[in-house]
Parts: structure tokens; C-alpha cells; sequence
């Protein structure tokens, strides 16, 4: 088997009248909306100062539920879709191969779990690297990206808040590439699903990695923990999230019979309610996503 090369770093608004852009729509109530007429939600929100939630047609862009999708919140996570998002854009333009090997440096093993457990000097390949973000939410290896992509974790972060900014978010800033606790880092509902779109239609061969369900790593299975793919017919990504601070988050993309969506739900209470609550709503309103 040969080596590989290495890489080093160098209102309710008054009545709801059309649909909603996601790009434009401001509204932090709790609203939905039709073509048509406002359309009574069977998933009534419970607003907290974690909870934020949104729904939005992954063909249109048109926002068919939203509950406080503009306020603050803590991405955790969700936090990696970003860092896998410059992670596509670095293969794309050859900047990195699926087999490019990257090193592990001490700080990214120092990371909190999740994680793979590396010691500083080891080294982890693209592929691998992107499976180990997606379905184990590796801390370590999120970093070492960072760093193979940024050349510092810092600089990628500011790399991940142009990105962010070119991509429509207005409300997010990235510290970290991981999403552990940072008091800098924050979004909204509303810019997790721009991103979430974004990497659907940007990156649309690579796009597959969000459905994966497990992989192997150094001879053992790794499994994942994003329970919502296997309770949704059509679902294919994209990525959980939870620091105490944050509550349990979701991103979850599905594509059924030529329909997609895209659901948002930020600070559930327990995993459990976080994933009965994105089901729901995308039971609720995928009838309403544009047939393509």
C-alpha cells in the first residue's frame, strides 16, 4: 500500500403573505407559512433561550416554519458542518486529496471528546479525517483539518466567519472548528440552514458523507449517533450537536420522492426530544416543499 504524501499547513408578524426567502426573512417569532395562506403548525414550539427551530424547501430556499430563528445560539457541533464545508472547497480546488495524510498536532489532540484519540505526531488521511467528523463528530481530528487548511486553528476560524458571511449568515462567528464551549462562537437557525443548503448544492459529490452511518477505523467499527437518518424516510444528513451550554442540536437534510427540506431545531432538552421534534416537523411540512 503506498503512503501517501503528507500536508503541512501553510409576526408573529401581521398575516403571512407569500412565501418567505430564507436570505431575506428576519421574523424571530414563531411563524409558518404557505404560497398562499398561513398554514397552522401540528408541532407547537417550546420557546426557551436555547430552542430555536426552522424549516426551509432545500429546492426554493422558502421558509416554511420558523420559531426564534434569528436569536443567538450556540452551534456546538454544528459548528463542523463549516469545517467540512472549506474542507470541500480544499479538494475541490486539488489544495487536498480523499488521500492526502495530515498530521495531528498536539494541540489537536488535546481536544475534549468526542474524538479518536490521537497523540500529537500521528496522522489521519482526508477521507478518513471528513467520515470521523460526520459520524463520530471528532473533536481532534476537526482540528487538525483546521490546521492543515488555516495553518492555525485561529486562522481557519477566521476563515470559517468569511465563509459564513460570503454565504449569506449573518449571525454566526466561528472561534473554534470544533464547537466546543467558546463564548465567541454563536449563529441562528436561520444561518444553520443556509449552510446546510449550501453544502447540498455546492458540494454535491461529497454530499453523501452526511448519510454515512458508520466507518471503520484502525480495524473497529465506529458508529454514529445521529439517530434522525434511520427514523426518516428520505433523510441524508446532516449533523448533530450538544454542549450543556447549547442544549442538543440538529441539522437534518432530506430529499424524498423529490422533495427536500431542510430542518433546523436548537436546544432541545434531551437527544430524544430534539430528534422527535426535527421528525415532526419535517412529517409537517414536506408535503408543502416544491416537487422537483
Amino acid at each position: 500500500m503506498n503512503v501517501p504524501r503528507v500536508f503541512h499547513p501553510l409576526s408573529l408578524m401581521s398575516k403571512c403573505v407569500a412565501l418567505f426567502v430564507l436570505v431575506v426573512g428576519m421574523a424571530s417569532g414563531c411563524t409558518t407559512t404557505s404560497a398562499l395562506q398561513p398554514v397552522a403548525t401540528t408541532v407547537p414550539a417550546s420557546i426557551t433561550e436555547k430552542s430555536a427551530s426552522i424549516v426551509v424547501d432545500g429546492s426554493t430556499g422558502a421558509v416554511l416554519y420558523q420559531a426564534s430563528a434569528d436569536l443567538p445560539r450556540i452551534p456546538a457541533s454544528l459548528t463542523k458542518m463549516m469545517t467540512l464545508y472549506l474542507t470541500f472547497e480544499a479538494l475541490e480546488s486539488g489544495r487536498l486529496t480523499k488521500n492526502t495524510v495530515i498530521p495531528v498536532s498536539a494541540h489537536a489532540a488535546s481536544q475534549a471528546p468526542s474524538k479518536l484519540g490521537f497523540k500529537p505526531g500521528q496522522s489521519i488521511d482526508v477521507d478518513t479525517a471528513i467520515k470521523a467528523i460526520v459520524v463520530k463528530s471528532a473533536n481532534d481530528v476537526a482540528v487538525a483539518l483546521a490546521e492543515a487548511i488555516g495553518g492555525s486553528e485561529p486562522q481557519f476560524a477566521a476563515l470559517m466567519t468569511a465563509k459564513a458571511r460570503q454565504l449569506g449568515m449573518k449571525g454566526t462567528t466561528f472561534n473554534n472548528a470544533s464547537g466546543l464551549p467558546d463564548p465567541l462562537q454563536v449563529t441562528t437557525a436561520r444561518d444553520m440552514a443556509l449552510l446546510g443548503m449550501a453544502l447540498r448544492r455546492h458540494f454535491p459529490q461529497q454530499y453523501y458523507y452526511f448519510s454515512l452511518h458508520e466507518f471503520m477505523f484502525n480495524g473497529k467499527l465506529v458508529e454514529g449517533h445521529n439517530r434522525v437518518l434511520a427514523k426518516l424516510n428520505g433523510a441524508d444528513g446532516i449533523k448533530t450537536g450538544y454542549v450543556r451550554a447549547s442544549g442538543f442540536n440538529i441539522v437534518t437534510s432530506v430529499n424524498d420522492n423529490g422533495r427536500k427540506l431542510v430542518a433546523v431545531v436548537m436546544g432541545g432538552d434531551t437527544a430524544k426530544a430534539r430528534d422527535q421534534q426535527v421528525v415532526d416537523l419535517v412529517h409537517s411540512y414536506l408535503s408543502m416543499a416544491a416537487s422537483r
